[in-house]
């Protein structure tokens, strides 16, 4: 981050870790992704306010454009100017007053990487109203430097206590995922999705070897972005 920072001539680096939830709402602006955590290279007390507020937006369903326009992509690589994701008049909503002006940013590129089916992890680059905006040559080289780091990205989000599934979840584990991430007990699950109790023990065991954990609490803990104790 501090190579971007200096090389794009940016005054804050941030990032953003974007999760798939196991089941998605009918209409669901973002498709069942929300984010999970996010950081700063230069932190401060107001941007860890900003941060909070935008993922409780998400939450109360007042989904900005520019979020919805990068999730259109999820899955693949992208990097994108500010600009390549609103419009003129976009620059004159409450948004772009409070989660950026606000906290001294006028422009940004944010480039999406994905790690797996299931996560994604963002890095955007921002500078302040005094400076000029971001070029189109200025975002490609972003993409140079950020792109074929996979590997790095895992090691970033696992370093930081989110849970990354070394293969894809099947149909029927982000099911009982879903339970166990509700509270539900096994006998639970079992009798709500039609399944064997047996059945459904099996699924939470490769559920567990899939993050590389052995218990539940281990489960919560990095789901919810905090150290594993098992």
């Amino acid at each position: 981050m501090e190579f971007l920072c200096t090389e794009l001539r940016a005054t804050n680096v941030s990032w953003l870790v974007s999760m798939h939830l196991p089941d998605i709402a009918p209409g669901d602006p973002l498709k069942g992704w929300r984010p999970r955590g996010y950081g700063f290279l230069h932190p401060a007390p107001q941007l860890e306010s900003v941060g909070e507020r935008y993922i409780d937006i998400v939450k109360s369903g007042a989904i900005d454009i520019t979020s919805v326009r990068n999730v259109a992509e999820a899955g693949q690589w992208r990097v994108n100017l500010l600009s390549d994701l609103a419009d003129p008049e976009w620059y004159q909503s409450a948004f772009y007053q409070l989660h950026y002006l606000a906290i001294g940013r006028a422009d940004a590129i944010w480039a999406g990487c994905p790690v797996n089916e299931d996560t994604e992890l963002f890095f955007g680059v921002s500078r302040s109203p005094e400076c000029p905006p971001f070029t189109a040559a200025e975002r490609d080289a972003m993409g140079i430097i950020v792109r074929g780091l996979k590997w790095f990205y895992r090691q970033f989000l696992l370093s930081h206590g989110y849970c990354i599934a070394s293969a894809p979840l099947s149909v029927s584990e982000r099911q009982v995922l879903q339970g166990l991430l509700c509270g539900s007990t096994e006998k639970e699950i079992a009798r709500e999705q039609g399944l064997s109790p047996h059945t459904v023990h099996d699924y939470v065991k490769a559920i567990y070897r899939k993050f590389g954990i052995r218990n539940r609490a281990a489960l919560m803990a990095l789901w919810l972005g905090r150290s594993i104790s098992q």
